[in-house]
């Protein structure tokens, strides 16, 4: 009897031994699997940050174009009716040369339009440079706001 309880002792062990195999075998498959998971998970919330990052940065360049655009049309709007207002002062300035009676008349009218041809164009070129720079800057400040929030966000990942 004994060889039989050998036999039973030496199939319990190999029992055990497979049982704990298989546990093994178990725990690293249940270990795999739960970090195979949160892997994905964490690849598809970083593909959804992706997208939302791009889909506000669309926005931002889609505004920055509009602003841009506006900025364009007022820039326009200004040179057609600084155009307009100097033919009108030029067609005014001519009638008036037309009517001199002397030299010494068309000398003082000349000198008096060309130093208010000077200052209207002075003043018409800081309007012009204060509207293409506050063009400039709501342009490009979309664009800033979105390079600021990369910036933050690959610091935040650190």
């Amino acid at each position: 009897m004994a060889a039989a309880d050998t036999v039973k002792t030496a199939t319990d062990t190999v029992k055990t031994a497979a049982d704990k195999v298989k546990a093994t075998a178990e725990q690293y498959t249940a270990a795999g699997t739960q970090t195979f998971k949160d892997n994905v998970e964490k690849s598809l919330a970083g593909l959804n940050d992706l997208n939302a990052h791009s889909k506000k940065n669309l926005e931002a360049l889609v505004a920055s174009t509009t602003a841009a655009t506006k900025g364009a049309e007022t820039l326009g709007a200004q040179a057609m009716a600084f155009s307009k207002t100097t033919f009108e002062r030029n067609v005014e300035a001519a009638k008036a040369l037309s009517g001199v009676r002397s030299v010494q008349e068309a000398v003082e009218l000349q000198t008096t339009f060309a130093k208010s041809a000077v200052e209207t164009y002075m003043a018409e070129m800081t309007r012009f440079t204060e509207t293409l720079s506050a063009t400039m800057k709501d342009s490009l400040r979309p664009i800033n706001e979105r390079a600021t929030a990369m910036v933050e966000a690959f610091q935040a990942a650190r």
